[in-house]
């Protein structure tokens, strides 16, 4: 971490340009004369690369350079922890879910009186098969949240209630990368259809899950600002129960910041993609409500279901004693 280049090589992998990175080094270096022979050095070693502009400003503001070092913790975090990175997901060969095995399908219209009857197997199967591609990012996640500046210095129930309450959406900030507008796909290549969906759900809810993914990824948001996007909606001070608000918030405050620094660099021709991410929050916090009223459906058959015991505790769903053992 304090090899310059390694550092600097970690701060382009995070989606930083080559000038955000100097801008926020040259305060720390006592000698310009060293710092401009760098410069010329890099210049002629590769005559294709433009020159930064003359005009870009040198500072020394300890708020801008407390900014750049969220951005690079976060964005390390993400890369560090989150299935759903772009180096991670690049190349991924995708295979359909497996199908729900032939003994599970009612044979009969007398055993499948309904179509609600009919479809229960394969809900079932599809909830299991569901929960256990997740369940890998739950413990991948909460190492996430505990790299975000300022997060284990909240309440230690504050933390669990933010991690609990908000994994759903915390998860999809990152997994609706892997969203087409037919499939979704897990962080191992495996993909549910649309059709899948709308059984384990319904049309309701994974139109609103596609509409978003769909629109988010329009943005094209580098790694550095997903984290901070996945930080921002970790920290709701106004999540259920959270017991002091105003710290949740004193520390979801830098994340916004850092945010629009980084996309006013990276996007600079995009005047409102930040005002659109932003408008994105909200839209998220309301697919996570929905997907709490799903849940409603895996706790009233939690009987019939075989979860994964990390998953049915992060969703607050019963457990039977197999399900404990494994």
């Amino acid at each position: 971490n304090r090899c310059q280049y390694c550092r600097f090589k970690k701060c382009l992998q995070v989606g930083m340009s080559r000038d955000s990175v100097r801008y926020g080094r040259v305060p720390k270096r006592s000698r310009p004369s060293e710092s401009e022979k760098d410069d010329a050095r890099v210049s002629t070693s590769d005559p294709s690369e433009p020159p930064p502009p003359a005009t870009m400003p040198e500072t020394s503001d300890p708020k801008i350079l407390a900014l750049y070092e969220v951005i690079l913790t976060v964005g390390q975090a993400y890369q560090d922890h989150c299935e759903y990175a772009e180096e991670s997901t690049r190349g991924l060969l995708r295979k359909p879910i497996s199908s729900l095995p032939p003994s599970a399908v009612p044979s009969s219209p007398e055993v499948a009186s309904s179509t609600a009857d009919s479809l229960e197997p394969q809900k079932i199967w599809l909830w299991q098969q569901w929960a256990t591609h997740i369940n890998p990012s739950i413990t991948r996640l909460v190492e996430f949240a505990k790299k975000v500046p300022g997060f284990l210095e909240l309440k230690q129930d504050d933390q669990l209630i933010l991690i609990k309450h908000g994994f759903f959406e915390l998860w999809f900030a990152g997994a609706a990368r892997l969203v087409s507008d037919s499939s979704f796909t897990f962080a191992d290549g495996t993909y549910v259809t649309r059709q899948q969906m709308e059984v384990m759900f319904d049309n309701d809810f994974a139109t609103s899950m596609f509409h978003f993914a769909n629109s988010y990824n329009t943005m094209s948001l580098n790694d550095a600002e997903v984290g901070l996007f996945s930080a921002i909606i970790l920290l709701a001070p106004h999540r259920t129960n959270v017991m002091d608000p105003k710290a949740v918030e004193h520390t979801v405050d830098p994340m916004v910041e850092a945010l629009k620094l980084q996309l006013a660099r990276s996007h600079p021709g995009d005047a409102q993609i930040v005002a659109s991410l932003l408008m994105k929050v909200p839209e998220l916090r309301a697919l996570g409500a929905k997907h709490v009223l799903h849940l409603e459906w895996f706790r009233s058959n939690w009987e019939k279901l075989r979860l994964p015991p990390l998953f049915a505790e992060i969703f607050d769903i019963p457990k039977c004693e197999a399900d404990l053992q494994q």
